[in-house]
């Protein structure tokens, strides 16, 4: 009776929670949960885009990239800190175009109408006209920014201003700033000229100055274009001023996704967005007010950009300060991402017998040096792809993906063999000669083990963590944990439910029997060949009930605990799984304990506990047939979906819509397949150099995090445990297997969100 009085206060605490605002807007933005009976997206092409790295030398100079055009043949010209440089359009090379006594520092560089390359140097103006060079004369040097006004060149730089004529260079005695920065031309024929000291309007030999902060957000100046309206927009420190005629009209600040108040360059794209070059990438904003950033190694060679261009193809050519980014653009559906998601996870990411994992890299950032690895979730993760193929199967009835699946659970069930015990599971496995494993095998003084024991007390001295198999081929890992567990049952249980033929369900159930018997056996400690528990791995009473360093696993391993034994209960109808299951319950307030589940103290919430629940919601909504148990675990759900309202995780969406058949966060989840970037290197992105976002502890106190959740294009390479506000994220040694994408593409294809 104790649990199902439970249920009713539950029922009450779970209405309470659904008024709760979770979390401050003015701290943490969010976007509002959604819960849709939809029909589905269709499957429509949509813009990918792929970054494209170039280094014009091992020169630092050379990679100093000042300013950048390309020629009506494709050819990209730039002008760098010790020259000008053009690379052929197939090509991936750099030529020197001035060489000798005459190469030095460059600082602009424009395409004329007629074809011809005019470029400002340290000593003076150089035209590139058929297949020709030479040198003009009539300016006084260094020119430091070109442009044209369609009939001409303007040439500037500290020594004045000057325009080209039929007969050579006319100076024009303007009275300005000698600090010129950029410059351009209105439809009017207006030069405006942006200084350190303001921005000036010339023309017929007259200059007005704007620089008071009602006319701009400061006077040091060193970008001006104009958009699609005609109103100009004036970079420098600060941000943005957009002006219209001689009045300010708008600011953008970080307030407005500026990512650094140091603005460097601002260009049109054929398609009228705006791109604003700064010291911490490119943002690019759009007519309607939304904008994009792109930063990090992922998307540029140097988050300090310093020009930007555009090809016929509409793709951006920035140059940074160490080298040239390309950002392209191709017509993409979700299912051409899928064929090429899938063709990298099975070309590289699937090593024997049948592990999916990471590939490390020898040289940090050269995918050229990858080799496999091991990781000490290699179960759990091959319990996403194996979940992936059997969704996959479902879809299709392909047998190549039931096929694969049964490959993935004699893999997860060899690491149960391999260990010779009576069912506990290794971590993971590696071919006796590999030349290195991660995490090896070490000793410890009794000092490191009394320095562990102060910092954990729950700490285990795992001295072997390698063993040699009997059968001398390969090195398996012990000291499982209980994320590999919940791993193991939840790709045993979509397996089971979407892939498996009548034989495989009977392997399932032995497979699952086995475990869980030993859990039994061992009280609900998963112990280890060395006949003790692993440091992880503890569900039993006595440890989470009465051990008070246990108190901050006590939800979730109470969760974990009868998850696995419903699941038992439901494979084999074996009813001493189900005795066992409410004893927990009534004897031991396992219930009870499940009932805190949402409401963790906030010194004991890590982001993994949310994906580790996502994969046993299902089990548990779908096996139970009591109804007040049933509605007891849907409540929990939606109490628990309510906690994630920015829809972040898309497998936690997607389990919570198998779950209840209600599909949740829809454009959440094809927002982040479409915006994912193809490139599976694990890019560092740091966060916290940006000036858009705020340094926060939330949702999870323990780590730094942003105030907004970053896009899927602006994240390391995801994986579902991972936080996805982390203000520091990636590896620079490490590609990511392609699973995180592919898994909710398959769950989304079946729960029909995507047609």
């Amino acid at each position: 009776m104790r649990s199902y009085n439970l249920i009713r206060q539950f029922s009450l605490i779970f209405s309470c929670l659904l008024a709760v605002n979770f979390y401050s807007c003015k701290e943490q933005p969010r976007k509002a949960i959604s819960k849709q009976e939809i029909a589905s997206y269709p499957d429509t092409a949509f813009v990918q885009e792929i970054h494209d790295g170039f280094q014009i030398s091992g020169n630092k100079g050379d990679n100093e990239v000042r300013s950048i055009v390309l020629d009506k043949a494709s050819n990209v010209w730039i002008a760098t800190a010790s020259g000008i440089f053009r690379k052929g359009a197939e090509s991936r090379s750099w030529e020197p175009i001035i060489t000798g006594p005459g190469r030095g520092p460059a600082y602009s560089v424009v395409v004329n109408p007629d074809g011809a390359v005019v470029m400002g140097t340290w000593n003076g103006i150089y035209r590139y006209s058929q297949n020709q060079l030479h040198k003009e004369e009539g300016v006084k040097p260094p020119i430091s920014i070109i442009c044209n006004d369609g009939g001409g060149n303007y040439a500037l730089g500290p020594n004045g201003i000057w325009h080209s004529k039929a007969d050579g260079w006319e100076f024009l005695n303007y009275p300005i700033a000698r600090t010129v920065r950029d410059a351009a031309i209105d439809s009017k024929g207006f030069l405006w000229v942006g200084t350190d000291v303001g921005l000036y309007r010339c023309q017929g030999g007259r200059s007005t100055l704007f620089q008071n902060t009602d006319e701009l957000i400061s006077c040091y100046l060193k970008a001006i274009a104009f958009d699609s309206r005609g109103d100009l927009w004036a970079g420098g420190m600060g941000g943005v001023s957009i002006r219209s005629g001689d009045h300010l009209i708008k600011s953008l600040t970080p307030n407005e996704g500026i990512p650094s108040t140091h603005v460097n360059c601002i260009r049109l794209s054929p398609d009228g967005l705006m791109w604003v070059g700064t010291n911490m990438g490119v943002v690019r904003f759009a007519a309607n007010g939304t904008h994009s950033l792109r930063f990090s190694q992922r998307w540029l060679t140097d988050n300090k950009v310093l020009d930007i261009a555009f090809d016929i193809q509409g793709n951006a050519w920035l140059g940074t300060a160490h080298g040239v980014s390309e950002i392209k653009r191709t017509m993409m559906t979700l299912e051409d991402k899928k064929n090429n998601f899938y063709g990298q996870l099975m070309n590289r990411h699937i090593r024997d017998p049948w592990t999916c994992g990471f590939l490390k890299l020898d040289t940090p950032g050269d995918t050229a040096s990858w080799h496999n690895s091991d990781d000490d979730n290699d179960g759990e993760y091959t319990g996403g792809y194996l979940a992936m193929e059997s969704f996959r199967y479902a879809v299709t009835k392909d047998e190549d993906a039931r096929i694969k699946a049964r490959k993935a659970f004699d893999f997860l069930k060899y690491l149960q063999t391999v260990t010779g015990s009576e069912g506990f599971f290794a971590r993971s496995i590696v071919p006796l000669d590999w030349p290195s494993v991660n995490d090896p095998n070490q000793t410890y003084t009794p000092q490191q083990v009394a320095d562990e024991l102060v910092k954990d007390p729950r700490f285990k001295p795992v001295e072997i963590r390698w063993r040699k198999s009997k059968d001398g081929k390969w090195l398996w890992k012990g000291d499982t944990s209980t994320d590999e567990m919940d791993g193991h049952m939840m790709s045993y249980f979509f397996y089971y439910e979407l892939a498996a033929n009548q034989e495989e369900k009977s392997l399932v159930r032995d497979h699952v029997k086995k475990i869980i018997d030993h859990l039994i056996e061992t009280k609900y400690n998963l112990v280890d060949v060395d006949g003790l528990p692993t440091h992880w791995a503890i569900w039993s009473p006595e440890q989470i009930n009465h051990d008070p360093d246990w108190a901050s696993e006590r939800s979730i391993n109470s969760f974990e605990l009868l998850a696995y034994l419903k699941l038992a209960k439901h494979l084999t109808g074996d009813e001493k799984y189900e005795k066992e299951y409410r004893r927990l319950i009534d004897t031991e307030g396992y219930l009870e304990n499940v009932s805190h589940l949402n409401q963790k103290n906030p010194a004991w919430q890590i982001y993994f506990d949310r994906t580790l629940e996502g994969y046993l919601f299902p089990i548990l909504v779908k096996c139970e047939t009591d109804p007040k148990l049933k509605a007891f675990y849907e409540q929990l759900l939606e109490a628990w979906m309510a906690n994630q309202p920015a829809g972040e995780n898309l497998i936690n969406n997607l389990m919570y819509a198998y779950a209840t058949g209600k599909n949740v966060n829809v454009p959440q989840t094809i927002e982040f397949l479409r915006d994912t970037p193809l490139d599976l290197m694990d890019w560092p992105v740091d966060h916290t150099l940006r000036e858009d976002v705020q340094i926060v502890r939330s949702p999870i106190l323990e780590e730094v995090q942003v105030s907004e959740l970053p896009p899927a294009s602006i994240r390391a390479t995801v994986r579902w445990d991972k936080n996805p506000w982390a203000a520091k994220q990636g590896n620079l040694r490490m590609v990511r297997e392609p699973v995180f994408w592919l898994w909710p593409y398959w769950m989304a294809r079946y729960q029909g969100i995507i047609k």
